[in-house]
């Protein structure tokens, strides 16, 4: 009988101690995962005060180096600013491409990169492509709305499609939940418009 309680005995603190390890052990893990996230943010904020002093190769160098999931998302949105800001308008857009198709993105970082992708495309694509682009977002209701139609706005007026830009300027202007810049924007556009309708 003492040799049956000793062997329980001995079982309830190896089922004790194999608890207390895998406490342990998570425990471990979530300061590991703390103290990763803690070093990637401040490579994040790093890179972002490169860019700002306008050392971008430096600053597209540290991004590359973010390896912590989250601020690895971040890292590459901020990878294809930063690439424009440099003025590689190209490898900015296809920066943005990745992120996009990335599933393991965040759909608002994703809806982010389609829209500043956009703002990025008004000089050299066709405001139909764009439109097809970017459709999605002109709904009401969506919170990207007032940004897609400025673009599709702008991308009109580039190519002389006064009519179509005159539309989506004014559905800005009119838009009671648009923010003031874009509006004060489209406002600008509309009255640059106007002379340009009158002639036809």
């Amino acid at each position: 009988v003492e040799i049956k309680g000793e062997g329980e005995q001995a079982q309830k603190v190896a089922v004790a101690l194999a608890a207390v390890l895998a406490v342990a052990g998570f425990e471990g893990w979530k300061y590991y995962q703390r103290t990763e996230a803690e070093k990637a943010s401040v490579v994040y904020l790093e890179a972002v005060q490169k860019a700002g002093d306008g050392k971008f190769d430096d600053a597209l160098a540290a991004l590359a180096a973010v390896k912590h999931a989250g601020f690895k998302q971040l890292g590459k949105l901020r990878e294809a600013a930063v690439l424009a800001e440099k003025g590689d308008t190209a490898k900015a857009v296809a920066a943005y491409d990745v992120v996009i198709a990335d599933a393991a993105t965040d759909p608002v970082l994703a809806d982010l990169a389609r829209i500043r992708q956009g703002y990025l495309l008004v000089d050299t694509a066709t405001p139909d492509e764009l439109l097809l682009k970017l459709r999605t977002f002109d709904a009401e209701g969506n919170p990207w709305r007032h940004a897609a139609r400025e673009i599709f706005a702008l991308s009109a007026f580039r190519v002389k499609d006064f009519t179509m830009a005159d539309r989506f300027a004014n559905q800005i202007y009119a838009d009671a939940e648009a923010p003031q810049s874009i509006k004060q924007r489209a406002q600008v556009m509309v009255q640059l418009i106007a002379p340009e309708l009158v002639k036809k």
